[in-house]
């Protein structure tokens, strides 16, 4: 009696409209913001009944992680942060080949990205670099507003610049490959060397400094726009920069990693992340990248790409792992160990 009852329950809650039953496990590591993490695997487990595991990490770290449990891959997706060191794992044979039915639904850079990658990641967001400065210590301090690159390396921002550290920051490796691709790699890596005389903190997360302007901890903040731009929302006395010169951007990307314990339920992730509904999860959190599906609603606070003296990025080479350990080990040779 109590099988034939058990049953008849097992039966009943199947047919509930929007029943989430257990299928599964899968293991998130999420290279965004946690407050965006957390609600996307929330809707996920919700959707489908998949019981999921997240780890929240910068994207250095995290290609760090799997590429020490490569024979051994703890990890299933790797969703979101800065697509190149995404592009380098895929380089590396660390991730997955895989073509989503919902490519067809993206924008062309989305699946330019995956083109290039051969399908091992794919592009679900895009955000432009620049920096933004807390507006009242600027005042009180009676210092010019800056509006270039060039400007916050001047003598008067001596102290009072903060960014992360390539080596762990996908934001900041971009800024890096930006700078050589916008004004040369000798004339970069002099700018760099001013630029380091001004940071107070290389930060390991590529976010923080623009929650640092905001609270006056640093004037400067070198972060994606989009995260200037949560501060601004949150009330924060905050300018946002996009520096006159030209910037670089990001493609944020998702993978699948090889070797996955769960693959089915890690391409069921995939094919769920890229659809509209999974990416207007972003602007309820605060974070206001633009999407890569192209029915999913822009948030009217992200800063569009047409507003945006933008570089044409090379993906591709900057992206791969020859030229991203060059950069770094140069970085680190030229302008971590400079005196200030």
């Amino acid at each position: 009696m109590r099988r034939t009852l058990a049953l008849s329950l097992f039966a009943v809650a199947a047919l509930l409209p929007g029943a989430a039953r257990a299928q599964g496990n899968l293991t998130v590591y999420c290279s965004v913001q946690e407050e965006w993490c957390r609600p996307m695997v929330a809707a996920f487990e919700r959707a489908t009944g998949i019981r999921v595991a997240m780890t929240r990490k910068s994207s250095g770290e995290t290609l760090t992680q799997i590429r020490a449990e490569a024979s051994n891959p703890r990890g299933d997706v790797w969703w979101g942060g800065t697509g190149d060191p995404h592009v380098q794992a895929a380089e590396e044979n660390l991730t997955e080949e895989y073509r989503s039915p919902r490519l067809a639904d993206l924008h062309p850079w989305a699946v330019r990205q995956a083109e290039q990658a051969r399908f091992r990641t794919v592009g679900i967001y895009a955000g432009a670099l620049g920096y933004s400065f807390n507006q009242r210590e600027l005042e009180r301090r009676r210092i010019a507003a800056p509006r270039c690159w060039a400007d916050i390396a001047r003598p008067e921002f001596r102290g009072e610049v903060q960014v992360a550290d390539p080596n762990t920051s996908g934001t900041s490796y971009t800024m890096l490959a930006t700078l050589v691709q916008l004004m040369g790699e000798e004339p970069a890596f002099t700018y760099l060397r001013a630029l380091h005389r001004n940071v107070n903190q290389y930060t390991r997360s590529g976010a923080a400094p623009a929650r640092a302007a905001a609270t006056g901890e640093t004037l400067v903040g070198i972060t994606f726009l989009h995260d200037a731009v949560a501060q601004k929302v949150g009330g924060a006395p905050v300018t946002i920069v996009a520096p006159c010169e030209g910037t670089g951007y990001e493609i944020g990307s998702m993978s699948i990693i090889r070797g996955a314990r769960n693959m089915e339920n890690a391409r069921r992730f995939y094919d769920w992340a890229l659809g509209a509904e999974a990416q207007a999860i972003a602007a309820t959190a605060n974070s206001y990248q633009l999407p890569s599906n192209r029915a999913a609603p822009i948030p009217p606070q992200a800063p569009r790409f047409e507003d945006v003296r933008l570089i044409d990025y090379d993906f591709a080479r900057w992206g791969s792992a020859a030229e991203r350990t060059r950069l770094l080990q140069r970085w680190e040779r030229e302008v971590r160990a400079a005196a200030r």
